[in-house]
């Protein structure tokens, strides 16, 4: 068994049906802090909004928090989404987060609006979105790079934090931007697995070395659902299945308990999709996750894994990530 690359965590702080955002996030603080206990890399929290069930929509917050609770973990957005934001703002707040966190911000960058168009354009300045991503991208670089004698506009802090800027993407665009200006790389294979191999292929194909990085640097996201044996996986996934089925159907995406059988949840079509949308998903034991995880990285070039684990308990849900810890342990 070959040496695995590094485990990290992707959160959404998601709300269990009928707990509050404070409980909620009592839970994820603990979660991290698990994780930082167990030698996970990073733990980084996406932006969503108007989607209840999810509270990380103020990413940079929360970042902030689970950083002062935690002491070496790196801290990150996966992903801040771009179009939502003027690239000052954005630099203003992670240049504060990186002096108030020295070396442990990371700042993954998303040019979907991560909800839907009527939110997106209460969020946005008008007349700018996605199609300005590559400009934003450019310009948040020249905000946290060093000052310029004649620079008019400055972020303060921010100027000369240099935090580390990832991109992130589910097609093939941002893969190719990411290889062009040289920066790191995140798949979300989480949630849109069909182009993972042809995206990482043309990242390291065509990545143009630059002042932060010298050779192509991919994270592929991918769900999980580590258990103590593949019938108790089994049981606890269906707490994803019925979120992702709400998803496509337009309700709330509370984190409801699982159940014994989906059977008359969905239906045929809806298991379809639900089955498509999580084509990644590892699950089971600690043998089980070593023969998948074996089996994704010949398949794939990657230097990290990010996972998702959308389990209903949240003593269950820490208890995933030593099963998860062990695998990473004996490929040694």
């Amino acid at each position: 068994m070959a040496t695995r690359p590094d485990y990290s965590l992707l959160e959404l702080a998601s709300v269990r049906e009928g707990d509050s955002v404070g409980t909620t996030l009592t839970n994820s603080v603990a979660y991290a802090q698990h994780a930082e206990a167990l030698g996970f890399q990073r733990f980084w929290l996406a932006e969503h909004h108007n989607m209840e069930g999810i509270s990380s929509s103020a990413t940079s917050v929360l970042i902030g928090h689970i950083a002062g609770k935690t002491n070496q973990i790196r801290v990150g957005s996966g992903g801040v989404m771009l179009p939502n934001h003027p690239p000052l703002v954005i630099a203003e707040q992670f240049g504060t987060l990186e002096s108030l966190y020295p070396g442990r911000i990371d700042l993954g960058l998303g040019r979907a609006p991560g909800t839907d168009p009527v939110t997106a354009r209460a969020l946005r300045r008008d007349g700018l979105g996605a199609e300005q991503f590559p400009e934003d991208v450019a310009r948040l670089q020249e905000l946290l790079g060093p000052l310029h004698p004649v620079q008019a506009v400055k972020a303060i802090p921010g100027a000369g934090t240099e935090v580390p800027i990832w991109l992130l993407g589910s097609s093939l665009y941002s893969a190719q931007l990411a290889a062009m200006r040289g920066l790191p790389y995140a798949f979300a294979g989480h949630f849109a697995p069909r182009l993972y191999r042809e995206a990482l292929r043309v990242y390291r194909d065509n990545f143009q070395p630059s002042e932060q990085l010298d050779k192509p640097y991919a994270m592929l996201a991918v769900p999980a659902i580590p258990a103590d044996s593949m019938a108790e996986a089994k049981f606890l996934a269906t707490t994803s299945y019925q979120r992702i089925l709400s998803l496509f159907r337009g309700q709330p995406l509370w984190m409801r308990s699982p159940v014994e059988s989906m059977n008359g949840l969905w239906n045929a079509g809806e298991k379809a999709s639900v089955q498509d949308f999580l084509a990644l998903q590892m699950m089971g034991d600690a043998n089980d996750l070593n023969r998948q995880l074996d089996e994704l990285l010949a398949s794939v070039e990657v230097d990290e894994l990010m996972f998702t684990i959308d389990i209903y308990d949240p003593a269950q849900r820490r208890r995933a990530l030593d099963i998860l810890a062990q695998t990473r342990a004996e490929s040694r």
